[in-house]
């Protein structure tokens, strides 16, 4: 006997027996252990695991019998597939059947996308886009773009659209608009900006109705200035690249004691606005602040501990993650990166946020009253940019965003309405080679 059919008669014996221990925990190691199938292995001894009570063991029997081409466990696969329902379970027997890469089973295929798990269609349109060229395949999958689930809908689109050659992202006159000040109006400086010249944008906006420098006439009013605002901010950003907003729920004092005071979700409430501008959710940062940091609204509690009148210290407020939307990976956009850049600009850092809970003190600075601590600044800036890159701030406030970027070399663009915050930054950006312009001005760069 040959040491290949050696090894094939000891690993079959190895699992046949395991299975018929019965123990669960050796059958489960026996499988874990076989990983390509040897030519001319027996994969019989796998079927047996397809009616198994431990899902786990099923569920490895299926992912191996994938690595055979046979009809007849096809023919077991679909009979499980009928009446199997785990998830897991059922897109492993799409999987597996995939894998086969033949089309005989096309018709087999294109039926299981017609499941109603949306999970199973997804494992489904994989198998047959290796066949997108066959015309029944492709007539279904352009069917399934119509598919309710958004998922699909977009896993198709970029699938099925023709695909060009991607080129390295230049924009004209970029330079026009590093290390900027504007004092205007966001909404007019900003269609003053070019498409696609922004890398990252990193803005909290101002709170509705709860500073004096926030005034809006309704709270629809106000996320529709936000909206509006968003929209110009997609506009304006390179492909691929990040929108960050920090916000949080905007308490406003009762009217009386006879009225409840109101609580805005404005993260909430804002976030289907920003997708619908064209960005993408990628994560939900919160950052946590000491709890001595918090307005107390629990001392009513503490002194009467009744239910119902429970009201937590807020010390948190929600950093959220956007990308402008793209068919491209991530790893596109790194690939624009020069080799040196790239190098330069890793996060060396032992120690870094390596959850999505930062705890950071806020800004002690009596100057602004909303104003960035620089620890989240930073974090931001060297996270989700690169060096020489270009970072907006459409609500600059005191302009710790423009000195961050310049201590850790990208370039900003500032922006802010108020006198008194650009008087500020001049103050604090001294050094920085700012140029400081007004809205009229930005028009003749």
């Amino acid at each position: 006997m040959t040491e290949s059919n050696l090894y094939m008669t000891t690993k079959y014996d190895d699992i046949k027996n395991a299975f018929a221990s019965k123990d669960q925990k050796r059958i489960l190691s026996e499988l874990k252990k076989f990983g390509r199938a040897p030519s001319g292995f027996n994969h019989v001894v796998f079927l047996e695991g397809l009616s198994h009570t431990n899902s786990k063991i099923k569920l490895a029997c299926v992912e191996h019998l994938g690595k055979f081409s046979d009809r007849g466990i096809v023919k077991r696969l679909v009979s499980l597939f009928k009446t199997e329902t785990n998830t897991a379970i059922r897109r492993e027997i799409v999987s597996s059947i995939g894998r086969q890469r033949s089309k005989n089973n096309l018709d087999i295929l294109i039926k299981f996308s017609d499941d109603n798990d949306p999970k199973v269609v997804m494992q489904t349109i994989r198998a047959l886009l290796y066949f997108m060229d066959v015309p029944k395949v492709k007539k279904r999958l352009e069917k399934l773009q119509k598919h309710k689930n958004e998922v699909i809908q977009q896993v198709l689109q970029s699938a099925l659209t023709t695909k060009k050659a991607t080129k390295t992202i230049k924009v004209e006159n970029k330079e026009k608009f590093q290390n900027l000040v504007v004092n205007g109006d966001i909404q007019k400086v900003l269609k003053n900006i070019p498409n696609g010249v922004v890398d990252l944008t990193f803005t909290s906006p101002p709170y509705y109705n709860a500073k004096d420098y926030s005034i809006y006439k309704s709270y629809e009013e106000y996320l529709g200035f936000l909206e509006s605002v968003i929209k110009e901010i997609h506009r304006v950003t390179s492909e691929g690249r990040f929108f960050i907003l920090n916000t949080s729920p905007v308490i406003l004092p009762r009217f009386s004691r006879a009225h409840a005071s109101t609580r805005w979700a404005v993260p909430f409430d804002i976030h289907p606005r920003i997708l619908k501008a064209g960005f993408d959710f990628i994560d939900d940062i919160v950052w946590k602040k000491p709890d001595g940091s918090a307005i107390n609204r629990n001392g009513g509690f503490f002194q009467h501990r009744k239910p119902l009148g429970y009201k937590p210290n807020p010390v948190v407020e929600y950093v959220m993650v956007y990308r402008k939307k793209t068919s491209k990976l991530i790893d596109w956009n790194m690939d624009q990166i020069p080799k040196g850049v790239l190098e330069k600009s890793k996060v060396k850092d032992k120690k870094y946020d390596k959850t999505n809970l930062w705890e950071i003190n806020p800004d002690t600075s009596n100057k602004h009253p909303a104003s960035f601590p620089v620890k989240l600044v930073e974090n931001v800036v060297r996270f989700y940019s690169y060096e020489n890159d270009l970072v907006l701030d459409p609500f600059a406030g005191s302009g710790t965003v423009g000195k961050v970027c310049a201590q850790n070399n990208r370039f900003s663009l500032l922006v802010d309405n108020k006198a008194e915050y650009i008087k500020l930054m001049k103050d604090r950006l001294k050094g920085s080679n700012f140029r400081f312009l007004s809205q009229e001005k930005i028009k003749e760069l």
